[in-house]
This record gives C-alpha cells, sequence and structure tokens, in this order.
C-alpha cells in the first residue's frame, strides 16, 4: 500500500530516509560536516520545510511496516523532481523502488507534469543504470561548492516511462 503522507509521518520519513541512504554516505565517506545536506543526515525539520514548500511525500507499507518513501516536487507546470527515494536496505530487490516512482510519476503527470527530474552522485553508476532501465536519461553532470561529489541530473518524459507494472 502506498499513502501520502502528512506532517505527522514526519519522523517516520526522517529515520527511513536516513536508514535508506546511509550505506551510500558511507561509501562516498559523506558526513555531516563534508556534506550536511545528504538525506543520510535527514531530520524531521526537513520534511516539514519540504512539506511547507509543497513537496508531497508517499510511504509504502509492506505488511502494515514503512519500507520506502518519495517525495515529489512541482516546481513549474511541466517538470516535477523525485526527492528523497528511499527504501529500507532489508526491503531492496523486491521492486518497491519501482513502484515508488512509478506512484510519484502518475500523481506528477496528474497535476500536468510532462517530464520528470532526479539528481544522483554521478559516481553511483549502478543507480545510474536503474534509472536509465525506467527510462531516465543523463540530461548534464554538474559540480556544487557545498556537495563533495558531482550530481548527474537525468530526466524523464513521463508519456515515455519504461515502467512496467
Amino acid at each position: 500500500m502506498i499513502r501520502e503522507a502528512t506532517l505527522n509521518d514526519r519522523e517516520v520519513l526522517a529515520k527511513m530516509i536516513g536508514d535508506s541512504f546511509r550505506d551510500v554516505a558511507q561509501r562516498f565517506s559523506l558526513t555531516r560536516d563534508n556534506c550536511p545536506k545528504h538525506p543520510s543526515n535527514c531530520t524531521p525539520s526537513w520534511i516539514e520545510s519540504d512539506i511547507s514548500r509543497g513537496v508531497r511525500y508517499f510511504i509504502l507499507h509492506v505488511d502494515r511496516n514503512p519500507a520506502g518513501c518519495v517525495g515529489i516536487e512541482l516546481p513549474g507546470a511541466d517538470l516535477c523532481y523525485l526527492e528523497r527515494l528511499s527504501v529500507l536496505p532489508e526491503m531492496r530487490g523486491r521492486r518497491l523502488g519501482v513502484r515508488l516512482v512509478r506512484h510519484a510519476l502518475e500523481c506528477a503527470a496528474s497535476k500536468g507534469a510532462g517530464r520528470a527530474g532526479i539528481g544522483i552522485i554521478a559516481e553511483q553508476a549502478e543507480l545510474k543504470e536503474w534509472y536509465e532501465k525506467l527510462g531516465f536519461s543523463e540530461t548534464q553532470t554538474k559540480s556544487f561548492a557545498h556537495l563533495p561529489f558531482k550530481v548527474c541530473l537525468m530526466e524523464l518524459e513521463i508519456g515515455e516511462s519504461a515502467i512496467s507494472p
């Protein structure tokens, strides 16, 4: 089951996002000091801030337990951003991430979005490949002064999604 999150879910979301990104932080040596905005450091106040600026979060439950989440932001009439797609490590490999992306894209399309964008760590080749299998294409790789890694920006025309049920 996937349901829309509320402010009351901020603690659950923050913990799930932090737990889901912890392995990535360890792999790339990301800490609160060198990358304070990495999702592994997510706090309930981040979720509050996201929701206040219009990000909608969705939580996927397996056997009534939260197993993953995704946020969508609609900054313009045609574009949405997928935010903090997270699946708990023990729940990976069950296509839960695909279900969350599909749900997010359906919600975004219902609001008029025709394109979806996402940013990932450029060196995370297996994640890039996963998104490519869903139909995303790399648009550019950028460096940001506040991040200790390059970011691969990817985009998808929602109507051309390769996500199958």
